[in-house]
């Protein structure tokens, strides 16, 4: 099977937690580990990719089978031929492993010793400095004290994470990511997160029934980059981008792409707070 970035298959490699896939905002192969193997998530983000998906968090993690399976799947990218016959020439590399998959990934109570494990496998397979450790996590649970240490365990380990962040206003979020967290609760939580750990933004813009997000929505998001900014958060920049994968919600046929113009001006306006911004249109 050819890794593709159209598809993000979790169970491509037949495994439980771990799975392969080629990442647009890597540039190469991304080791996806994913918690939440009962595809239930606190959010329910309308633009998400994971099939049936539901409310709640993942069932107790297996740290033992997690084990194995990274071990299976590091052997054959570091030690065997995986890369080459999997990968398309040019991205043939072991960019990461990351926290990700069907749900938010610190919902899981042995979130800091999956971290721990993580930490342990990439100096065992003599790739520190190599393959960073990355959580990809909407933030919402960062109260929990499992979480702030899982975080700070990361920022040893030279990772980083991704902070989720599409929309900033109460209605934006009910929208888009059906919470009901506050536009000031997700504020708190990124500037805390950028406290613990190298933190990325992460925004996925798109139109709803043909039309993009609306002045009043675009300048709330900016607006809370710049609070951040501004209250200290040590950003390191953002991921900005458009979808690549179908939706696997019941709002799918409503959602389209943005012209990459669209997206520039965007990138734009976040460069000009002083934010470095990756575009994948």
């Amino acid at each position: 099977m050819t890794l593709t970035t159209q598809d993000h298959d979790r169970a491509a490699a037949g495994l439980t937690y771990v799975y392969p896939v080629l990442s647009r905002r890597a540039g190469g192969v991304s080791l996806g580990v994913n918690l939440n193997v009962n595809n239930a998530c606190n959010w329910g983000c309308i633009y998400c990719q994971v099939p049936n998906l539901q409310r709640g968090g993942p069932p107790a993690i297996d740290l033992d089978r997690l084990a194995a399976e990274l071990r299976q799947m590091l052997d054959a990218m570091v030690l065997g031929d995986y890369l080459a016959k999997a990968v398309p020439e040019g991205l043939r590399r072991l960019n990461d492993i990351a926290l990700s998959g069907n749900g938010e990934p610190t919902s899981a109570e042995e979130f800091p010793e999956v971290v721990a494990l993580i930490g342990r496998l990439i100096e065992a397979y003599g790739l520190t400095g190599q393959v960073k450790p990355l959580l990809i996590s909407n933030g919402s649970l960062i109260h929990r004290p499992s979480t702030r240490l899982g975080l700070t365990a990361l920022a040893r380990l030279g990772g980083e994470t991704w902070f989720k962040l599409d929309r900033a206003t109460p209605n934006g979020l009910r929208r888009v990511n059906k919470t009901e967290r506050r536009p000031e609760q997700v504020l708190r939580a990124l500037i805390q997160c950028a406290r613990l750990c190298p933190t990325w933004v992460q925004t996925c813009v798109f139109s709803i029934d043909g039309v993009p997000p609306e002045a009043p929505e675009i300048n709330a998001y900016l607006s809370m980059l710049r609070a951040a900014l501004e209250a200290g958060a040590p950003l390191r920049g953002v991921l900005l981008y458009g979808l690549a994968r179908p939706s696997m919600q019941p709002e799918a046929a409503r959602l389209g792409r943005l012209p990459e113009a669209w997206l520039a001006d965007l990138a734009a306006r976040i460069d000009g707070l002083g934010l470095p911004t990756r575009l994948f249109p």
